[in-house]
């Protein structure tokens, strides 16, 4: 079945508004990982596809501290009974700060329990040794706005601070300034590891938080004692199980097309991420009733539901049933799809595999998004979107990026709106969820996903042509970028003429292992699409020359010392498992040099640490020295990172996270 009339069959019958009561019921739930309350909403779950005859299970998974899933350590169940937290003195001041029967973001998330009475102590940050410089926090509560694990490691393991209060707020520019939510608390969690000491913590608002330093700074200047606070803690650690709910849509093989979406996060946490676990469980029973109903046929290509705690689900399904992975052939990644723009000033967005794992499948989505929700122009051409919608290259940091890992290889795009005002805060709530919105996401979805499980070889062709055509838009677009920048300098420059011919010839090679994919849906010869697109790009660089001819070039540029990886330090970098490895996770086992190195880092790449450090390794195959790992990652990005490369992976192997050895020169290799 061609496009059009799926998708003209599920805008009658997907709905936005089931799709919303899924949302109504997982937001009942404290859906942190490992937990009474996640398996209480994967239950839900598992029951909705079992009412609908869906064959469907929960995979339950040990959770432990000395279990790992691939590269990934998990923690033992955890479970809240009750958590308050109360400023007693001074006593004119005295009030509760954080009550977690009433706001479950309260309580930072896998809080040892704890009933004691302690003096608070005010951080800035307390991410640097120096801010504990003639600073006592032994047996006190530090308030801090700084990175949870590094205060933790630093104020309680090596200081002994017995708990946090953290009244930070992560910003996401524009939409959300440190005070644009002053009265909302942030999500926070610890995340343990064997051998660490656990402790306990509380989130309150920025509000409240300059409020308490106040209070602080106040009673310090006088000369008085510091706030003292009660905090009551009552929570449990156990051996336990983490659950990952599968539904499946039997096909006539064995492949499988895959909908992922984590299930986890605290209550409410409506759009992040009960939204888009709501529309993928919806698309599976719309697909199943209609596949039922005789209005669908029934797939070639199985179509598998994954609900699953956010990254480590995902890792320990796949590394507990490595056999599984050869089945699957492409997936999706449903997150923070269900946002109500007007209130959470985000936009929808597409987001591309990595380039490592190019695939047909994000213009598969783009195909089916531009034909969403449209509206003629005021002289009735073309069609205008009604949303505010984009594309964009990888970033990562969901269950997209575990898929789409080279070692792994399932291409996944994600489907996400992006930014959100109520990021991570107890302000994510269900009225900010839209039913259309949902609406869109699952025609969206259910759409892509029916459309490659049903795909023979007609399809498959047309899907190869469409690649072909966006290929070339981005090809042109890259060419004209070039263009533009020369003239408006009135002069061509050399180095970025070199730059821009490499970055075509990635873009090709990377077109043709986009093509190479559909070969998972049916073995067709992409050879006439590939030189399709190399003969264009000859045409398309001819042109370009041409029209440059005109303009003097200027002088190549030198390449600067720091734009390059020193030969000594020109390491093979090889890693050990699939999955994501973080040298933040390992704080604790650097040395006060390498933890001064890898803040030096994070400060100077801040926002872009989880997309580098992912592409780092993506890249790295065991054979690819550094300095070649940083030309694709500025194929990719538009930007040179060689510092980041080089350090990162130093720390990484230091940590025996990677294995890092000296290139074998053709001269040695008999030695």
């Amino acid at each position: 079945m061609m496009i059009v009339p799926l998708m003209d069959i599920l805008r009658e019958r997907f709905s936005g508004a089931r799709a919303l009561e899924h949302v109504a019921e997982l937001v009942q739930h404290h859906r942190i990982q490992a937990s009474p309350g996640f398996r209480a909403a994967a239950h839900y779950c598992l029951d909705r596809l079992k009412a609908a005859d869906i064959e469907a299970e929960i995979f339950s998974f040990a959770a432990s501290e000395d279990i790992s899933y691939w590269s990934l350590p998990l923690f033992p169940e955890w479970e809240v009974s009750g958590a308050t937290l109360d400023l007693i003195s001074p006593r004119d001041a005295a009030r509760p700060l954080a009550d977690f029967s009433k706001n479950k973001i309260s309580l930072i998330q896998h809080s040892a329990p704890i009933e004691a009475e302690a003096d608070v102590v005010v951080l800035e940050d307390g991410e640097d040794e120096d801010d504990y410089r003639d600073l006592d926090v032994s047996g006190k509560i530090v308030v801090t706005r700084g990175q949870l694990d590094i205060v933790r490691h630093l104020a309680v393991e090596e200081r002994g601070a017995i708990g946090i209060i953290y009244d930070g707020m992560r910003e996401t520019p524009p939409v959300r300034g440190r005070f644009d939510l002053p009265h909302a608390r942030q999500y926070m969690s610890f995340w343990w590891r064997p051998g660490k000491s656990r402790c306990f913590g509380f989130v309150i608002s920025p509000a409240d938080g300059m409020w308490l330093r106040d209070i602080v700074r106040e009673r310090r200047q006088l000369g008085e004692s510091p706030p003292r606070v009660r905090a009551s803690v009552d929570t449990r650690f156990r051996d336990g199980q983490m659950e990952v709910v599968s539904g499946l849509i039997p096909g006539q093989t064995e492949d499988e097309i895959v909908i992922i979406s984590h299930l986890c996060h605290p209550q409410p946490s409506a759009n992040d991420n009960a939204s888009g676990a709501a529309v993928a469980l919806e698309t599976l029973l719309t697909l199943n009733e209609l596949v039922r109903q005789g209005v669908l046929a029934n797939p070639l290509r199985s179509i598998r539901l994954l609900l699953v705690p956010e990254i480590r689900g995902t890792c320990a399904y796949l590394a507990t049933y490595p056999d599984r992975i050869s089945r699957m052939v492409v997936g999706v990644n449903l997150d923070m799809v269900g946002q109500d723009q007007s209130k959470c000033g985000s936009t929808f967005i597409i987001e591309r595999p990595p380039d490592v794992s190019a695939s047909y499948a994000p213009d598969l989505l783009e195909f089916i998004r531009d034909r969403l929700d449209r509206a003629p122009s005021f002289s009735g051409q073309p069609e205008l979107p009604l949303y505010r919608e984009t594309s964009t290259g990888f970033s990562g940091g969901s269950d997209h990026a575990i898929l789409s890992d080279p070692l792994v290889g399932i291409p996944s795009p994600m489907i996400i709106q992006w930014p959100d005002r109520y990021y991570h805060t107890d302000q994510d709530t269900i009225d900010k969820v839209d039913a259309d919105v949902l609406k869109r996401v699952g025609m969206l979805g259910s759409t892509y996903a029916f459309f490659l499980a049903h795909a023979g070889e007609e399809e498959v062709r047309w899907l190869a042509l469409e690649y072909v055509a966006r290929h070339k838009r981005r090809l042109v677009a890259l060419l004209q970028e070039f263009v533009s920048r020369a003239f408006a300098s009135g002069r061509c420059s050399v180095t970025l003429a070199s730059l821009v011919e490499r970055k075509v010839d990635y873009l090709n090679e990377r077109g043709r292992a986009a093509l190479e994919t559909l070969r998972r849906l049916e073995d067709i010869s992409i050879d006439d699409y590939a030189e399709e697109i190399n003969a264009f790009s000859v045409v398309e660089r001819r042109r370009t020359r041409h029209i440059l001819a005109g303009l003097p070039p200027d002088e190549p540029e030198e390449e600067e010392s720091e734009c390059s990886i020193p030969a000594e330090h020109d390491w093979i970098i090889e890693r050990k498992t699939p999955g994501p490895v973080d040298v933040a996770d390992h704080f604790g086992d650097l040395s006060g040099e390498e933890r001064r190195t890898w803040q030096r880092l994070r400060s100077q790449h801040k926002g872009k640490v989880g997309t580098l450090r992912s592409l780092l390794l993506y890249w790295a195959d065991g054979r690819r020295r550094l300095s070649e790992i940083v030309d694709l990652i500025e194929m990719e990005t538009g930007s040179r990172y060689p510092e980041f490369v080089a350090t990162y992976a130093e720390l990484l192997g230091g940590l025996g996270l990677v294995d890092l050895r000296q290139p074998v020169e053709d001269g040695d290799a008999g030695e």
